[in-house]
């Protein structure tokens, strides 16, 4: 990975012990995970690939630049882990039938805030699966923002678990099938996350009370 970095631009770690940090950072997902598993975004394949080998099982990655998803490939076959690189946006393969609701866990780091995040990871999953969020700090605004995200995509948020300083992980679980128009088109989640403004919780009552 390190030599790769080289090459273009995969991690911001340097040096052996800069990626040793992430890849002890990428372990603290392995006990919420289930096969099958999908990783969004994967980039340099963290947490993936250090997830999928501690975990023990197959792994879909969903990468949308090519260089990346090549690199990704080479990860794979040179380490012996039984998976699969999807080139293509989130956006795109999560309407895909082939990989739509068909994970029981799923994993996204550093790809958007925690809204975007959902509505692009939550399609993948089967209902009763389980999104694995690795988050810093979760200002209230944005706790709320997520809480009211994960009801419109079919989800709820189960558990926040707290790590080392103001590093959390947050489990969301799938109730139901996400709605088809979800996740809407390339680059929307990220530029406008839902409810980041415009929900208001009340107006969610319903279809609390229909996911309950």
């Amino acid at each position: 990975m390190l030599e790769a970095n080289r090459r273009f631009n995969l991690t911001a770690a340097t040096s052996p012990e800069e990626l040793t940090e992430h890849i002890l950072d990428s372990l603290t997902v392995v006990p919420f995970l289930t096969s099958p598993y999908v990783d969004v975004g994967s980039g340099a394949g963290l947490p993936a690939i250090p997830a999928a080998i501690a975990a023990e099982m197959p792994v879909t990655l969903i990468e949308a630049t090519a260089k990346k998803a090549r690199f990704l490939e080479s990860l794979l076959e040179a380490l012996g882990i039984p998976g699969t690189v999807v080139s293509e946006r989130a956006e795109t393969a999560a309407h895909n039938p082939r990989w739509r609701e068909r994970f029981a866990s799923g994993t996204a780091r550093a790809v958007a805030g925690a809204s975007a995040v959902a509505e692009l990871l939550l399609p993948f999953l089967e209902p009763g699966g389980v999104a694995v969020l690795q988050q810093g700090s979760l200002p209230e605004p944005e706790r709320h923002a997520l809480q009211d995200a994960a009801l419109i995509l079919g989800a709820e948020v189960e558990a926040e678990r707290r790590l080392e300083g103001s590093r959390r992980i947050v489990l969301i679980r799938k109730r139901t099938v996400t709605p088809a128009r979800f996740p809407r088109r390339s680059g929307v989640p990220a530029k406008r996350p839902l409810c980041s403004k415009d929900c208001r919780r009340p107006k969610l009552f319903a279809v609390k009370q229909f996911l309950r």
